[in-house]
């Protein structure tokens, strides 16, 4: 009776889902993601410069983003954000693919590797109605001469493409001109275009394309869907190019940014004199050099009135595309974030002979952290974040809460009433933003390498100047970060800091915290898979156990029914029925999708080689690892492998198994170790345990 009441309750709870679940399809937002490149935490108005104004000291200049400060007063700054990387190509391929460094293909300064074909931001949300354009800066192409490179956005569920594909043409901000570095190339969809964009300076270029594209979904049948914008400007980055003019006046439908489509004056800045243009509050702007009052102030070096100029100009930009929104009143069902893909750099790309060199400690871009660009101490890596959505996210609201970049694949699947595929990382960060339901911790990790050391930056403290970087990892756990830098081994400790009391590292608490010390050691490798194409010294490592109590015989079986084509996350789901199974089955009494969770007992240290079939989709996790993913283009029936280094005893495993409600043959699922040499063989019952 028990059994058939809770299936009753199950049922009535997924029809509510259903019916829900149809609201929100009726007003799926539309979805703009703008990603800075090189942008610091310290950068904007509303997250550090606006103190500095406030303070007043002239040996401290500032930048001003008015338009960013209003997006922000409007809707959500996440003050704890962290990118997946330091450095742009791992970090956009993270985003992308919804998954963290651990887990994504692009690792290091892999730039223009292939994106993995796997889930993307794009294709889940096209598979679910939405139109899908990214814009600017791309650099995931893979190898080979354009337009046929095997990860072209058109080949990962992008349906409209203009920008940069290749990675180093993205250091120059003037395409046709190639000021810096001679001309780059400019591609439409696979057709190259940069002959056509004499004066085009990309911040203004990507600008207008965006704008062009948004007003044109508007007025065409695709208006029905939803869009979802991949906006990935390429400023302030690299070569520190002036724009042409001052920003067109207004802003929005008839105001600012404007594409005209005529060859040799596609936009509506391309005239006048390229690399020209410093705003006027910066001009003329003077500072205390020497930090006496008692001496006149001096110009600020060009080098500095060109960034702040540059910084303004994204600010008039993004403004100018909030705008628009409201024009086409369509601001209150668009969902806007705007990010960075990593901390400040301290390059300019300008001739050393006639600008000083760039240093993010002239305006501290990199806010009130240590660290830089291809660092993981916070400056590297904690990103400023906006997130604006009309009349779902309260004005002013602060989201201290720390989160990560893969986040968002979980977060605009569940804007849009689904689920997002299970092999994310990331956890949907709808109730931090909206205030509704409760919020999943974020598994904020990050790994890294570079053979350089940090700055020699007064404004750092001691033991973060000329620090060797090589390998590196970060991770937070609650206000505790864990860091390593110049790892040598998996025993290497960690320092550990409170980073909400000390956000720039100081007090090193790793020997008053052994318990989280180890903790940090041991999840650092149950969280990740190796990469062969970029070699850590911890990769031979085996992966730890874990300690569980009161154990039973037997897997729990969760089903589930789900209307997603792929896999979704569980987490936040309630399954229609549990029980307790020997061992993983393909037969499923209710739902489409089961999931069989427990954990696995290992009986010696060894690697472990899995293999996995299933006549339909599968998955599997152990600890945090993706360790098999039959799920996204998987060929039904083809058995599938991964090997693992597992150290003996007791290891949390999560098999998913999803059969679909059309499906017209019978379940089938298979999961078999190797170990030991011995020879392939189905995982004996007796290995499974549940609490």
């Amino acid at each position: 009776m028990k059994i058939k009441i809770a299936i009753y309750l199950s049922f009535l709870l997924s029809s509510f889902t259903s019916i829900a679940q149809q609201t929100i399809d009726k007003n799926k937002p539309n979805i703009i993601f703008i990603l800075m490149d090189d942008m610091g935490y310290g950068d904007l108005g509303s997250f550090f410069q606006n103190n500095r104004k406030q303070q007043n000291d002239r040996s401290e200049p500032w930048l001003v983003t008015p338009m960013l400060d209003k997006m922000a007063a409007e809707g959500a700054t996440l003050s704890s954000q962290y990118c997946a990387a330091p450095v742009c190509a791992p970090s956009r391929a993270s985003l992308l693919l919804g998954v963290s460094q651990g887990h994504a293909n692009v690792r290091n300064n892999q730039f223009d590797k292939a994106l993995e074909d796997n889930y993307t931001l794009a294709n889940m949300l096209k598979n679910n109605g939405y139109a899908t354009a990214a814009i600017g800066k791309w650099g995931l192409q893979g190898k080979g001469k354009g337009p046929d490179w095997p990860a072209h956005p058109l080949k990962r569920g992008f349906d409209y493409y203009y920008g940069y594909i290749k990675h180093g043409d993205g250091h120059e901000h003037y395409p046709k001109e190639g000021l810096h570095r001679g001309p780059k190339e400019v591609w439409e969809n696979y057709t190259e275009v940069s002959a056509d964009l004499d004066k085009c300076y990309t911040g203004d270029l990507f600008t207008a394309v965006a704008k062009k594209y948004i007003i044109a979904h508007q007025k065409s049948k695709e208006t029905k869907k939803p869009f979802f914008m991949y906006l990935a400007y390429d400023t302030p980055h690299a070569v520190l190019e002036l724009p042409t003019q001052a920003y067109p006046n207004g802003a929005g439908l008839e105001g600012g940014m404007q594409w005209l489509g005529k060859k040799g004056e596609m936009i509506n800045t391309a005239s006048g004199k390229i690399d020209s243009y410093v705003y006027p509050e910066y001009a003329d702007a003077t500072y205390d050099d020497d930090s006496n009052p008692d001496t006149p102030e001096v110009p600020w070096p060009e080098t500095y009135k060109r960034y702040a100029s540059v910084n303004h100009r994204i600010d008039d930009q993004i403004g100018d595309i909030i705008q628009l929104l409201k024009d086409l009143k369509i601001d209150d069902n668009t969902l806007v974030v705007f990010t960075s893909d990593n901390g400040p750099s301290k390059e300019s790309y300008l001739p050393k002979e006639k600008y000083v060199e760039y240093k993010p400690t002239f305006f501290n871009n990199f806010g009130p952290f240590d660290g830089i660009k291809r660092d993981v101490l916070e400056g590297g890596v904690r990103e400023p974040t906006i997130v604006w959505w009309p009349g779902k996210i309260t004005p002013d609201t602060v989201v201290k809460t720390p989160s990560i970049s893969y986040d968002w694949m979980p977060t605009f699947a569940e804007a849009v009433g689904f689920k997002a595929p299970v092999r994310s990382d990331g956890v949907s960060l709808l109730p931090s933003l909206t205030g509704m339901g409760e919020q999943e911790d974020s598994k904020i990790y990050v790994e890294y390498f570079h053979n350089r050391a940090t700055p020699n930056y007064e404004e750092f403290t001691s033991e973060h100047r000329n620090k060797k970087r090589k390998q590196m990892q970060m991770l937070r756990i609650g206000d505790k970060v864990g860091l390593r830098y110049n790892i040598l081994s998996a025993a290497q400790d960690f320092e550990i800091y409170d980073i909400v009391k000390d956000p720039k590292q100081q007090n090193n608490l790793a020997k008053s915290e052994p318990l989280l010390q180890e903790l940090m050691k041991n999840k650092v490798l149950q969280m990740r898979k190796v990469d062969s194409s970029s070699i850590r010294p911890y990769d031979n490592e085996y992966i730890p156990a874990t300690k569980a109590k009161e154990t039973k015989k037997g897997l729990l079986q969760k089903l589930f029914l789900v209307n997603e084509s792929w896999i979704p996350q569980t987490n936040t789901l309630t399954p229609l029925l549990v029980n307790t199974v020997d061992k993983p089955k393909g037969d499923m009494k209710e739902g489409n999708l089961a999931v069989f969770e427990g954990y696995i007992n290992v009986p010696a240290d060894d690697n472990y080689t899995f293999y996995l079939t299933a006549n339909h989709k599968a998955f599997l996790r152990i600890h945090e690892v993706s360790v098999i993913d039959a799920d996204y283009m998987y060929t039904p029936n083809q058995e599938k492998q991964e090997v693992l280094k597992l150290k003996k005893g007791l290891h949390p495993i999560k098999l998913y198994y999803l059969n679909p409600k059309s499906a017209k043959t019978k379940p089938k699922l298979s999961l078999k170790w190797s170990y030991k040499g011995k020879s392939k063989e189905e995982i004996s019952p007796n290995s499974f345990f549940n609490q």
